[in-house]
C-alpha cells in the first residue's frame, strides 16, 4: 500500500506516437498539438480533492521508447495508478503494453487494488482502426483493469478517463471536484466506498 502523501501519482505508459502527451496536455492545459515531439519524461500537476482535503494529481508522461528501463521501473514503483495507452490504429502499440503491464504486476504485486486504465486513443481515426472494442475489452478483463476509448484531438473522454481512473481508487477518496459539488452518481458511489475526483 502506497504511503499517504499530498501527491496522487498517475503514470502514463504506451508506445511512441500513440498520443500519451496529447492526452495529458489536453487534460491539464486543454490544448492539442498536431506535431509529434518524443517525450523522455514530463510531469504535470493538477489540483484534486483527496480524502476531503486538497492534494496534487501528479501525472508522469513517460517515454515511448524502451531505452530507459530504470526510469520505467522507478515510475512504476512510485506510481499509485496507471494509464496504459495504445492507438486504435496500431495493433503493435497494444502488443507493446504487455511487457509494461507484466512489469507493473511484478513490481506492485496484487494489481486488483491498483487503478489501471487500458486506453485506446485516436478514436477519431475510426477509418484506420486495427483493433475492435471486443478484443481489447477481453484483454482488459483478463488484466483486471478498466477500458476506455479516447480522442485527445477531439477532446473525447479525456476528463472522463482521469475521473474514471480516480473512481477505481479504493484506498482513499480522490476527486477532480474541489468545490464539493458532486453528481448524484458520485454521491451514490461514495456511499459504497471511498473516492477520488478531478477538478
Amino acid at each position: 500500500m502506497p504511503e499517504q502523501s499530498n501527491d496522487y501519482r498517475v503514470v502514463v505508459f504506451g508506445a511512441g506516437g500513440v498520443g500519451k502527451s496529447s492526452l495529458v496536455l489536453r487534460f491539464v492545459k486543454g490544448t492539442f498539438k498536431e506535431s509529434y515531439i518524443p517525450t523522455i519524461e514530463d510531469t504535470y500537476r493538477q489540483v484534486i480533492s483527496c480524502d476531503k482535503s486538497i492534494c496534487t494529481l501528479q501525472i508522469t508522461d513517460t517515454t515511448g521508447s524502451h531505452q530507459f528501463p530504470a526510469m520505467q521501473r522507478l515510475s512504476i514503483s512510485k506510481g499509485h495508478a496507471f494509464i496504459l495507452v495504445y492507438s486504435i490504429t496500431s495493433r503493435q502499440s497494444l502488443e507493446e503494453l504487455k511487457p509494461i503491464y507484466e512489469q507493473i504486476c511484478q513490481i506492485k504485486g496484487d494489481v486488483e487494488c491498483i487503478p489501471i486504465m487500458l486506453v485506446g486513443n485516436k478514436s477519431d481515426e475510426n477509418q484506420n482502426r486495427e483493433l475492435d472494442n471486443s478484443e481489447v475489452e477481453a484483454m482488459a478483463k483478463k488484466w483486471k483493469c478498466a477500458f476506455m476509448e479516447t480522442s485527445a484531438k477531439m477532446n473525447h473522454n479525456v476528463k472522463e478517463l482521469f475521473q474514471e481512473l480516480l473512481n477505481l481508487e479504493k484506498r482513499r477518496t480522490v476527486s477532480l471536484q474541489i468545490d464539493g459539488k458532486k453528481s448524484k452518481q458520485q454521491k451514490r458511489k461514495e456511499k459504497l466506498k471511498g473516492k477520488c475526483v478531478v477538478m
